[in-house]
């Protein structure tokens, strides 16, 4: 299974509608949706119409941007983003103080994913990738059983063995309770060619899901002008609303 997932659905009219030209065309197969941001109401409309697969993109570190945002919300959210955005290591410290704050945001923007798709959201991951972050893993913060954007994936000499041995620890953490894919790449760079035919060719045995920006100019035009079609042509680009219903699995370090 190949999923190719566009984040930040809804972030901004611009972005809805590079994903949207996308999906159109099946170069991608699911979105990430953000809540509270200015494009949040008119781009669940346009997946609900259009049967696009979205999960919620859990986001602590841009503003929120929609007019129905409540001033606590937006302050609270604020508040979480100042302190992860402090210092590079945020992220993988617990902080007991910020504990209410971090289940209120969170809370919240289900709640809205909820009004906004008229469904729960079954699939999660986050803007910069935060929803990795300690106080959510922790406290416990996402659904049991919910399908759960996994680390990035590397090859041993990519990273350091410290950052190597970290992600595997969380990732581990996350199978315990919830459902991940096998692998998870971003979709750039780009060049060399054999890095994303080596990335496509995992995923004729295992699930992969590849991330997208097609707001950003080079991954637009590889999504549409034919290349990634050719480069998938013996593969299945799928949705992963099966995956999040009903298989669980602990993924490969």
């Amino acid at each position: 299974m190949l999923i190719l997932n566009a984040d930040d659905w809804g972030r901004d009219r611009m972005t809805t509608r590079a994903i949207f030209d996308c999906a159109r065309r099946g170069a991608v197969s699911a979105v990430s949706a953000m809540v509270f941001m200015e494009d949040s109401e008119r781009a669940a409309l346009l997946a609900r119409e259009h049967g696009i697969d979205a999960g919620l993109h859990v986001n602590f570190t841009t503003p929120f941007s929609a007019e129905r945002c409540s001033t606590r919300l937006a302050e609270r959210q604020a508040v979480l983003g100042r302190y992860l955005r402090h210092h590079r290591f945020a992220q993988v410290i617990y902080r007991r103080g910020l504990a209410h704050d971090f289940e209120y945001v969170v809370k919240a923007q289900i709640d809205e994913f909820r009004r906004l798709y008229g469904a729960e959201p079954v699939r999660f991951d986050g803007h910069h990738h935060m929803h990795l972050c300690a106080n959510v893993l922790r406290q416990r913060l996402l659904p049991a059983r919910s399908l759960v954007r996994r680390n990035f994936s590397f090859d041993g000499g990519e990273k350091g063995l410290v950052n190597r041995l970290y992600r595997r620890l969380i990732d581990r953490r996350l199978a315990r309770r919830h459902r991940l894919t096998d692998f998870f790449f971003s979709l750039p760079p780009l060049e060399p060619a054999s890095r994303l035919s080596r990335i496509f060719s995992l995923a004729r045995e295992h699930v992969v899901e590849v991330e997208t920006h097609p707001v950003n100019a080079e991954e637009y035009r590889f999504l549409l002008e034919g290349e990634l079609f050719h480069r998938t042509r013996d593969l299945a680009i799928t949705a992963p609303a099966s995956l999040a219903a009903g298989r669980a699995n602990g993924g490969h370090p």
